[in-house]
């Protein structure tokens, strides 16, 4: 009977823990910008310039 309680005391424990996380997730702005990610992709990246790399043993 004594494994019980500890189950859930222990349960209790982490689920207060994780509430508090998620509170503390939304005071702080995790959840304000909710259109940009799924925007972003849309959007092209820009082209990465080609530079070329001779191996340390080439001769030019």
């Amino acid at each position: 009977m004594s494994v019980i309680i500890l189950l859930v005391l222990v349960s209790t424990t982490v689920a207060a823990l994780f509430v508090g996380v998620f509170f503390w997730a939304v005071r702080s702005g995790q959840y304000e910008d909710t259109e940009s990610p799924a925007v972003r992709i849309l959007y092209e990246d820009k082209p990465k310039e080609h530079t070329s790399v001779q191996p340390s043993g080439a001769k030019t």
